[in-house]
């Protein structure tokens, strides 16, 4: 079937009918879009696009459902802007009832997804993020040096420019098949026929440029949509963008596991870490994985990224730095905890910090320390807040339970 359409039809022929093979209409329940809409509102609730939404949201919800049950439904209008924290990124930010039908789409294949991903592959699972992932990380390094008593080498590596450079016709296949293959309801031609879709939708050609383009002007091209090319990248900012570029992985997490039967290895997105006690052996495999991720997935290592040496050094991943019998915050880390305090203290040099501004400001640093409390940096983020928060916030707030939160004084936030 010849991919991505500018018009989601083949031979004058809508393209659910294509994927059925007849133009009988699929339907879906209501209950479901209803369950994707909770999902969905859980974390856009203060967005001024989920408040408008919510305005008349069932009315909103019955149109969406006739929408997509009709074949009439396609993504709307993203806003694209560029963050800086914890790394400079461009985001797509789908219109509210788009970010429902991606829910809905994942709502039915993750529990799929979830009988055919590896254990070790991390990224946008429940239960399975980052610090379970440093935790695992760890615990390969201790198990492969015998407890640290036997030579054992990491390589890490990860992919450049990866959202950008995932080939959507290959993706699309991927995607095609295992529906075939694992979704056995009544609505499977109507799930196939939204995830072509989204994947077909091209966000850069109807988007609203929020912040101005100047913000664009030190960002590489291949961390940007606008520069991808034709038929690959997926925005950043979309649920489907990251579970689907979860999928399109796994083929390499299996490659790895089973096809080069390495026993320590993980994978976060596309930083991924093999830990062996053989040094040459690991050297061996980097053309090999190399090969794979060109020729099957159409990607490629970053060069200046790949990293092997003796566990003894130690190894930067996701944030954090695991050495024998502790692991501490990274640079990346570090920094990004100085420059939140530094933010906050602008704040105060400013203008008192109003209800919203405090209540933001507790977040923020909670936010921190409960990533930083789960390794050895007690002293680290001790040392932090005392030499750099504004006296004013100590006014507002205390340690607690050993500099892992902030707490207010017996006060309520004026």
């Amino acid at each position: 079937m010849p991919l991505f359409l500018p018009a989601f039809t083949m031979n004058n022929k809508p393209l659910l009918s294509t994927l059925t093979g007849s133009n009988q209409k699929a339907k879906i329940e209501l209950s479901e879009l209803f369950e994707a809409y909770a999902d969905c509102r859980a974390n856009k609730r203060i967005t001024m696009n989920a408040l408008s939404f919510e305005v008349d949201y069932e009315q909103k919800l019955i149109e969406l459902c006739e929408e997509i049950s009709s074949g009439a439904y396609r993504p709307g209008r993203s806003i694209a802007f560029v963050i800086n924290h914890p790394v400079k990124r461009e985001i797509f930010a789908a219109d509210f009832r788009d970010r429902v039908v991606h829910h809905f789409i994942i709502n039915k294949l993750n529990p799929l997804f979830e009988k055919v991903f590896i254990h070790d592959s991390y990224a946008c699972r429940t239960g399975r993020g980052t610090h379970f992932a440093i935790v695992r990380a760890d615990r390969f390094i201790r198990r492969c040096s015998k407890n640290y008593t036997a030579d054992c080498y990491t390589l890490k590596m990860d992919i450049q420019g990866f959202f950008m450079a995932i080939d959507k016709r290959i993706l699309w296949a991927k995607l095609r098949d295992f529906i075939n293959q694992y979704y056995h309801h009544a609505d499977k031609a109507l799930l196939l026929e939204l995830c072509y879709k989204i994947l077909a939708n091209n966000p850069t050609k109807n988007c609203f440029i929020k912040g101005g383009r100047h913000h664009w002007r030190d960002l590489p091209p291949d961390k940007s949509l606008f520069h991808s090319a034709p038929f690959c990248g997926l925005p950043i900012g979309n649920l489907t963008s990251q579970i689907f570029a979860n999928f399109y992985m796994n083929s390499f997490d299996h490659f790895i596991k089973h096809d080069l039967s390495l026993q320590y290895y993980g994978r976060y997105v596309d930083d991924f870490l093999l830990v062996h006690h053989d040094k040459e052996y690991l050297l061996s495999l980097i053309p090999k994985i190399r090969h794979f991720l060109k020729v099957s997935l159409g990607l490629t290592l970053h060069p200046r990224k790949i990293y092997l040496q003796h566990y003894t050094k130690g190894v930067n991943f996701l944030g954090v730095f695991i050495k024998p019998h502790h692991i501490t915050s990274g640079r990346r880390l570090k920094g990004n905890f100085y420059d939140a305090i530094s933010k906050q203290n602008r704040i105060t040099k400013e203008h008192k910090p109003d209800k919203l501004e405090q209540a933001a400001f507790l977040c923020s640093m909670n936010s921190y320390l409960g990533i930083m409390k789960h390794y050895d940096t007690h002293r680290l983020r001790k040392r932090i807040l005392i030499q750099h928060l504004s006296g004013w916030w100590w006014n507002l707030v205390y340690f607690s339970g050993g500099c892992a939160k902030l707490l207010l004084k017996q006060r309520t936030i004026r």
